[in-house]
């Protein structure tokens, strides 16, 4: 079954190419599309192309279409193109004509659109739901390692005294941002399209505020050719949202392999966390963080993908855009397995104490040296001077004491662990997941 089907059939070769996998990405969108259309038949009730015991039938199959998704019993027939005629075909089955007045007043260009921004807005609630016990697992251990001072790099060339506070901090901190952005993809996501049709609206009466309101969505798409231009567009922003994490999953892992490496030595794992070698019996290999750095970086190059393929795309719909799905569509589960094995071995980390102790650490603390200098009234440039010669002349030794007074915000003795949670909340506030989820419940509440 197909939509467009008139009396003439493509080329069997045609369709198998059009169709490409869009059939096994379409089980993505399936429950969104049954909630798009509970939607869709209650507008157009209201503007009268459908009649009230129409929309009853059609309100009780859909339902019932969704409970057959949520259990795992429904699939896509072998002669059914996509998700979208497979409910209407379904509809039509068990209820007779009803079930195909569903299409009145739109295109599967908006019927896609619209389940796309469904699914993409609750993988973005799925997303924040995983980072969180990630960000609270950064931010436990951040204060538990506080006292454990860590070399801190800059060219990978030792710099200053850094701590495991710091380091977990750090990441935690650069969750918020992820955060952030991917608030901004949100609000990108959460504007209705449906309505737009084949992307220059539809003559007939319909109300597309009503059906904004049915879906929870924050606002409309207005401009109904810009409602199709959104088309790729929020895929990439989207993309580019989870890209930010995978950033922050990707260094992190890093790091981590890095300080496993004997050379540096500076943390270790349960030996269940590693994997050997087939030939060297010692080998303790840091394998979970090199993949999650692998998947990582596939990630970021995903909204580069995206651009490449929606390249020099004029105005209005064209079948490029299908082939997003499979490029987007499986990310999501990749950052929440990537993000809960980071949480796994960051949870069971063991931190060796007393690094700094060993001699070849002792440059770490020449800034600090300098900057005591400064306090006692030395000029920054003279006492950067002196403290350079003892380097170069081999007399520099590592001071006794060194006396931090009223640490700044974010150093070594003030991580702002609760200001830094304090962002963290406001940005997972600002979702308002409950809009969805209350509308939602009142498109399939029964009663």
């Amino acid at each position: 079954m197909k939509l467009w089907k008139k009396n003439t059939d493509s080329l069997k070769e045609v369709e198998t190419f059009t169709v490409g996998k869009d059939r096994e990405m379409d089980l993505y969108l399936a429950p969104f599309d049954v909630l798009g259309s509970l939607a869709h038949i209650q507008m157009l009730e209201s503007v009268g192309l459908l009649k009230k015991e129409e929309l009853t039938e059609l309100q009780k199959e859909l339902r019932s279409i969704y409970a057959e998704i949520q259990q795992g019993q429904f699939s896509l027939q072998d002669d059914v193109e996509d998700i979208h005629s497979q409910v209407e075909l379904l509809l039509t089955q068990r209820i007779g004509d009803a079930g195909k007045k569903i299409h009145s007043a739109r295109s599967r260009n908006d019927q896609v659109l619209l389940d796309l921004k469904l699914f993409l807005r609750s993988e973005i609630e799925g997303i924040v739901k995983a980072v969180l016990p990630f960000f609270e697992l950064l931010q436990a251990q951040s204060e538990k390692y506080k006292e454990y001072l860590l070399p801190g790099y800059t060219h990978l060339q030792l710099a200053m005294p850094s701590s495991f506070g710091l380091w977990f901090g750090a990441y935690a901190e650069s969750l918020v941002d992820d955060m952030t952005t991917l608030k901004a993809a949100y609000e990108v996501i959460n504007k209705n399209p449906l309505g737009s049709a084949a992307g220059y609206g539809s003559s007939f009466p319909i109300n597309r505020t009503l059906t904004t309101k049915l879906l929870g969505f924050s606002t409309l798409n207005y401009n109904v050719v810009y409602a199709q231009m959104g088309r790729g567009k929020a895929e990439r922003v989207v993309a580019q949202a989870l890209a930010n994490i995978a950033d922050t999953l990707a260094r992190i892992s890093m790091d981590a392999t890095l300080y496993l490496n004997q050379n540096f030595s500076f943390i270790s794992f349960p030996p269940e966390l590693t994997t050997g070698s087939s030939i060297m019996p010692h080998k303790k290999n840091p394998d979970v963080f090199e993949l999650i750095r692998s998947h990582c970086n596939r990630i970021k190059a995903l909204p580069n993908e995206i651009t490449i393929m929606t390249t020099n795309l004029p105005s209005g719909y064209h079948r490029d855009l299908q082939l997003l799905k499979e490029h987007l569509f499986p990310a999501f589960k990749i950052v929440k397995d990537c993000i809960e094995m980071a949480g796994l071995l960051l949870s069971n980390i063991e931190v060796k104490p007393d690094l700094l102790k060993d001699e070849k650490y002792k440059y770490l603390f020449t800034v600090d040296q300098v900057n005591q200098l400064v306090l006692q009234g030395v000029p920054f440039r003279d006492a950067y001077i002196q403290v350079g010669r003892s380097v170069e002349d081999g007399t520099y030794r590592v001071p006794e004491h060194l006396e931090i007074k009223d640490p700044h915000e974010g150093s070594i003795r003030n991580l702002c662990t609760v200001e830094i949670r304090q962002l963290m909340d406001t940005a997972i506030a600002s979702f308002d997941f409950e809009t969805v989820h209350r509308a939602y419940r009142q498109l399939l509440q029964t009663e």
